[in-house]
């Protein structure tokens, strides 16, 4: 248990989930960042949630955006968190090249304005950067920290541009500032326009007989895809060393998207060649063709190692998307109200 207290941004995000989680049973004190909008997107860490007039909650959620660097300075200023993870950004890949302004703006300048905040409050406070194997892009594997950056996207230059931001104010200012350059993981979190969680929902739903094909892109792409519930532990541990560094956080593994769309239906017992069709819309203008992490230096000093790979992800979210279209048990007569939607603190 620790008094410690952290600052995430993108806490609504599969990642932020999964790291709130991880830091409240560590015992922190877990603030998050929110946007705002006419609806909650608040279902990942609902879970998590109690009343902030609570004397036990530990978890507390607030108004802010990326955009507005005098916001975020406020709330650092009045939080003053130990951690700071930055996990938000426009994180699309292929939604980057429709939308490249934002995405620079979001996901690149968004990290230096959280940056100079950190810096101009003066907090002594460790920073995480949630960089990305995307910058690689063209490079070929295997990536390691030292590969040359290659990006093929607006979305890998956008976070190639965030790295350098980060190794920038830790040079200059002295910072604790680090890099985690993790590969593809996913989860039963992941956003359903994501193509793991879509075909998952895919396998699922046609087994069901609610749906009967799928439209995808590109099958012949490789990544190394693990499992981001066991990610946010390296993300964890990169701020408790003693100096600041960069990590690949990866499987060392790669397998194509087209075999991840036969493990998929594979476990439902289909054969995915019936239900796949293609969709142009779906490719990048650039694409990146094999993305393949060496995280040897993470398990060395870290200490750090993937157990979950590929074959057992696809099994695992399959199985998520099968128990979410079980019929939920009836409520018992007199059980209490489902709880409403998490009340942000500090509007």
């Amino acid at each position: 248990m620790t008094d410690k207290t952290a600052l995430i941004t993108g806490i609504t995000g599969q990642d932020g989930s999964y790291l709130a989680e991880l830091l409240l049973e560590k015992g922190y004190v877990v603030h998050g960042i929110v946007r705002r909008a006419s609806t909650f997107n608040t279902q990942r860490i609902e879970h998590l949630y109690r009343d902030p007039h609570d004397p036990e909650a530990r978890l507390f959620l607030h108004y802010g955006d990326l955009t507005d660097g005098t916001r975020i300075a406020g709330l650092l200023e009045r939080l003053r968190p130990d951690e700071v993870y930055h996990l938000a950004a426009q994180s699309h890949v292929r939604v980057s090249f429709d939308e490249p302004e934002f995405t620079g703006d979001s996901t690149g300048l968004g990290t230096t304005r959280l940056l100079e905040a950190v810096r101009t409050t003066g907090l002594p406070c460790r920073f995480y950067q949630a960089s990305s194997s995307e910058m690689f892009g063209a490079s070929p594997p295997p990536q390691h920290e030292g590969t040359a950056f290659h990006p093929r996207s607006p979305y890998g230059v956008a976070k190639v541009y965030a790295y350098w931001a980060t190794r920038n104010y830790r040079e200059a200012y002295g910072m604790y500032a680090v890099n985690g350059i993790l590969f593809n993981h996913e989860s039963p979190r992941r956003g359903p326009t994501f193509v793991t969680r879509k075909v998952a929902t895919a396998a699922a739903r046609i087994k069901a007989g609610l749906e009967d094909v799928v439209y995808l892109g590109n099958l012949d792409a490789r990544r190394d895809w693990g499992y981001a519930a066991e990610y946010v532990e390296a993300m964890w541990r990169m701020l408790q060393q003693d100096e600041p560094d960069d990590y690949v956080v990866a499987t060392g593994v790669s397998h194509s998207v087209r075999d991840f769309v036969e493990q998929c239906f594979a476990h439902v017992g289909l054969d995915w060649r019936d239900h796949v069709r293609f969709d142009e819309r779906y490719l990048r203008p650039t694409e990146v063709d094999d993305l393949v992490g060496d995280a040897s230096k993470a398990e060395r000093i870290l200490g750090w190692r993937p157990t979950v790979r590929a074959p057992e992800l696809a099994r695992l979210m399959v199985d998520a998307e099968i128990a979410a279209l079980s019929p939920a048990p009836a409520a018992p007569v007199g059980a209490p109200a489902a709880p409403s939607a998490p009340e942000l603190v500090g509007r």
